[in-house]
């Protein structure tokens, strides 16, 4: 095609564009901008995304929820083990991510959404329970109401062995945290990871937990 002097060329669609940046880039670039409301400024290793999964009886589950996917190095790991039976739904707030995710993982279930509206999105899908919440989301970091109300409407609808997964980049400096929502909470640490990092697996959220509220669910 030729074009005139004058004539310019369109510019490519953003998407294309997006789809250049590498995902260390774009992680990066979210970390500078949002800071504590992203949970790392690089992706997650293949060390720690394995670390988040291992466990999980992908033969038995019926459904997983990953929450704040970003870039999408778990979500990759989970869709090389998900049985066709098992309904994935990955949650994403931030839109950059969203568009990311979508060109990855095309025919993946990738809802642009508040991790702490689970019960309408999981009503909205006619799904009653999950069995594992995979979460990357940096909660510690986010105000006291929200993770309240984060951790509330996952354990709502966990399945009575269901767990709560959450990774971490601070070895152990949140076991207590997540204690006063679980009665039971175990750390693996992952030393491979840059930085060190690990996941804390959370299982019967307690009655007593911040935020809950079973009269109002």
């Amino acid at each position: 095609m030729t074009t005139a002097p004058d004539e310019k060329l369109p510019s490519p669609p953003p998407e294309r564009s997006e789809k250049r940046r590498p995902d260390w880039m774009l992680m990066t670039q979210k970390f500078l901008k949002h800071g504590t409301a992203i949970a790392s400024f690089s992706p997650s290793s293949g060390f720690l995304s394995r670390a988040m999964l291992r466990g999980i009886d992908f033969d038995k589950a019926q459904c997983i929820i990953e929450l704040g996917a970003g870039t999408g190095p778990i979500t990759a790991e989970l869709l090389k083990r998900v049985k066709p039976h098992t309904k994935l739904i990955v949650v994403e707030r931030d839109p950059d991510f969203c568009a990311r995710l979508r060109a990855r993982f095309p025919g993946a279930d990738i809802a642009e959404a508040d991790a702490a509206k689970m019960d309408e999105l999981l009503d909205s899908r006619g799904i009653p329970t999950v069995d594992h919440v995979v979460s990357g989301l940096p909660l510690p970091s986010f105000p006291a109401e929200l993770r309240d109300a984060i951790i509330a409407s996952s354990a709502r609808r966990l399945s009575p062995e269901g767990d709560f997964r959450q990774l971490t980049n601070m070895p152990y400096v949140y076991w207590r945290l997540y204690r006063k929502y679980f009665q039971q909470v175990k750390f693996e640490l992952v030393p491979l990871n840059m930085p060190p990092g690990g996941v804390y697996t959370c299982k019967k959220y307690r009655t007593d937990a911040p935020g809950n509220n079973p009269a109002s669910a």
